[in-house]
């Protein structure tokens, strides 16, 4: 992403004042101004479920082929049968 130093776009809105005092504890903990604090949290949750919404998406396209796959018959795989049936190493 590609970010400008040149800060031209506001945001407005309102948040309660256990919310306020909150982030500005938050803030003060990371030795952060509050608008730097807020914009970047922000931006960054904002990044997540970006990202969440494109991967759920992706998956939804593939969902089809993914069931046809799963739908087919079993093959049979000789040496995993062979495992299978092989007494076992361990003891009870």
């Amino acid at each position: 992403m590609t970010t400008s130093t040149a800060k031209s776009a506001r945001l407005d809105f309102r948040v309660t004042a256990e919310q306020k005092a909150t982030i500005e504890e938050a803030a003060a903990i990371e030795g952060r101004s509050l608008t730097d604090f807020s914009a970047s949290t922000l931006v960054e949750r904002a990044q997540e479920v970006i990202q969440r919404d494109r991967r759920l998406r992706v998956d939804a396209l593939r969902f089809d082929a993914f069931v046809e796959v799963m739908d087919r018959p079993p093959r049979s795989v000789a040496e995993l049968r062979d495992l299978l049936t092989r007494e076992t190493v361990f003891v009870d």
